[in-house]
């Protein structure tokens, strides 16, 4: 019993990080998933670096937007979010 109880907080901090760190990095990690795979073609998107375009075409990994200066391929992991679904938020 006494080491149970020695083992308790040791314990007890594992559960804290588990819901404070591990499960909130999993269920990001899986919302910028479902992102990626619910992209369409005609989306307008921003990217990580800040360039806004509109999707002309999807391939498995790969994403092809149209920006003012051109086509642009690029990895779909590097979309950050749906201009169209921030817009709408923020009205």
């Amino acid at each position: 019993m006494e080491q149970l109880t020695s083992m308790l907080p040791i314990l007890l901090m594992f559960v804290v990080i588990y819901f404070f760190m591990i499960r909130p990095q999993q269920n990001r990690l899986k919302k910028e998933k479902e992102f990626e795979t619910a992209l369409k073609v005609g989306d307008r998107i921003v990217t990580k670096s800040g360039i806004h375009g509109k999707v002309a075409e999807l391939a498995e990994t790969t994403v092809v937007i149209e920006t003012m200066a051109g086509k642009l391929k690029m990895e779909r992991t590097a979309i950050s979010l749906e201009l169209s679904a921030a817009l709408n938020k923020k009205a």
